[in-house]
Order: structure tokens, then sequence, then C-alpha cells
């Protein structure tokens, strides 16, 4: 089969289908400061959702957060956070520390620590290419429930947000003082329901800490050592 000349490829990819679903987004005013991407939109005329996700955005989805939900961010004791780069290439990654780690900055603001770590710099990377962010925050224990926070984020020194918040903690968990902050500018806050969160209950742990030990800190836990990669050449080639 040969490739279609390059005007109708638009066409092969998406055929005109006289009974499918207007384009919501037609016209922006339509729309202009509701929630959600237009995939979204575009899937709810498709799907026929639009009324469920209409009630969904108007009872639920804020662009700020209210009370309860800044209570909530500081009680949690994890969340995880969701980054992609300039080409969209995703990374998710758990963020956990003492209850209250995630300090709420106001209504429209979050911001959570970053300690010294494998050097990687996965979150942060890609920040710093694209600053849109999500971040989930789960109650498995008490209240069983969860809460969104999607906005963009900027990565700040520490120093630099000690004199913009000079309120934050002094005293972290095992005296680890946080190198720098992510700050997330709230956009959205909305619920995770709880019909599909398991309940847990937090069991004490031996942990090591304060080791460079590969196996005793779980370094090498799924045997990728040592296994080939595209982008390594062995020593000895």
């Amino acid at each position: 089969m040969t490739d279609p000349p390059e005007d109708d490829v638009t066409q092969v990819l998406s055929p005109v289908d006289p009974e499918s679903p207007d384009d919501p987004l037609a016209d922006p005013d339509d729309l202009a400061g509701r929630p959600g991407s237009r995939g979204e939109h575009l899937l709810q005329c498709a799907y026929g959702t639009q009324e469920r996700a209409t009630r969904f955005y108007n009872d639920q989805v804020l662009d700020h957060l209210n009370q309860e939900m800044s209570d909530f961010v500081g009680r949690m004791d994890m969340a995880f956070v969701a980054t992609s780069d300039a080409d969209g290439e995703c990374d998710a990654s758990l963020r956990a520390g003492p209850p209250g780690f995630i300090q709420v900055l106001g209504e429209r603001a979050i911001a959570y620590p970053e300690y010294r770590g494998n050097g990687v710099l996965a979150s942060l990377g890609n920040i710093s290419e694209n600053p849109h962010v999500g971040v989930l925050m789960v109650d498995f224990v008490t209240d069983v429930i969860g809460l969104h926070v999607n906005g963009r984020a900027r990565i700040v020194e520490d120093e630099a947000l000690r004199v913009e918040h000079p309120e934050l903690p002094t005293d972290f968990d095992r005296g680890r003082t946080p190198e720098r902050w992510v700050v997330v500018d709230v956009h959205e806050a909305y619920i995770h329901c709880r019909k599909h969160i398991p309940r847990m209950a937090p069991v004490a742990r031996e942990r090591t800490w304060g080791t460079d030990d590969t196996k005793r800190k779980g370094g090498d836990f799924f045997a990728a050592k040592g296994m080939p990669r595209p982008w390594h050449q062995p020593e000895n080639a």
C-alpha cells in the first residue's frame, strides 16, 4: 500500500463521518474557562458522557484549594507526581515523608521538598522542559479518598523559598534538609473517589537509613545491573 499524498493524511487519519459528534471546541467561547482538555471533551461527546462530566466539573473541580483540601494535603505522607518532558515522554514518581511534608503555601500553591537522591533528577528535568504536573495524594488508611492537584510547577532552591515563605519547617525527618522545592501553582483540584481505593494499614518496618550499600537499600532489587542496554558499551569492548 502506498502512502497517501501529504494533503490527504489528515483525512486518512480522521475520516469524515457525517454522524460524528460536533467538535465542542469549534467555538472557543462555548467552553471558555471550563476545566479539562480538548481530548476529554471530544471523547465525552463521542461516548455520550457530557452530562456526567459537566456535573463532576460543576460539583467537584475547583481552581484552588478550599480549606478541606488544604487540611487533607497537610496530613498526607506520600504523593504520586506525574511529569513529562517537552516531547511528552512521561514519568511518574513517588514522594514521601512525615505527615505534612507537602506544604500548603496558600489556596493556590503547594510545595514539596526535594532531597538528595540518585542524581537522575527525572522529575525535575521534565519540569525544566514542561512545567505541567499532576499530583495525586491518597489516604489509604483513614478516609480512603484521594485528591488530584494539577498545575504548573517551578523549581525553587531551599534558601530562596524560605525568603518567600519563612514559615517553612526547619525540623525534617532524620535531619534531612531539602536541597530545593517544587512549587506547584494550582490550576485544578478535585476528588479521587474511594470506590476503587483499597484500604490499607501501616505496618512498622526496619529501614536501613544512610547507607550506600546497594543491596541493603534495595537499589538493584530487579537485578538490572549488568544487563545490556542500548546506551551502554562494556568497558572492555
